[in-house]
């Protein structure tokens, strides 16, 4: 018994930590962050902004496209939004002819998005928005 009552043996050499549980929380982050990253290329949508006092040699008659919340008129005028690109083909000499687009109070960017892609999917190649 030792001197003040008390005896718990020899003393042990302290134990060093172990790096695998810290191992094993950045290997689940590394994981984590992988599966929820976004990978690939980015959607993009060919459209020119339409510059003030820029040069343009307009051909033919207006084209312009107001893009509603729920509506889409060209040239004023109420259209379908299946049928915009057909309403637009005889006003243009070619699929290279611009066409402005200009989103109205309330339309949403996703609104704007759907008809730039809807135009571009039917061929036309020059759309540019405006304010």
């Amino acid at each position: 018994m030792a001197a003040d009552g008390f005896h718990f043996g020899a003393p042990r050499r302290a134990r060093r930590p172990s790096l695998t549980p810290m191992i094993d929380v950045v290997f689940l982050l590394l994981v984590f962050f992988m599966l929820a990253a976004r990978f690939g290329a980015e959607g993009a949508l060919p459209v020119a902004l339409a510059a003030p006092g820029a040069p343009t040699e307009w051909q033919g008659p207006p084209r312009l496209v107001e893009i509603g919340p729920e509506n889409v008129r060209l040239n004023g005028l109420a259209v379908d939004e299946a049928g915009l690109a057909e309403a637009l083909r005889p006003l243009m000499a070619g699929p290279e002819a611009p066409v402005l687009l200009r989103p109205v109070e309330g339309a949403s960017l996703q609104r704007v998005v759907d008809v730039i892609g809807a135009l571009s999917d039917a061929g036309l190649t020059a759309l540019a928005v405006v304010e």
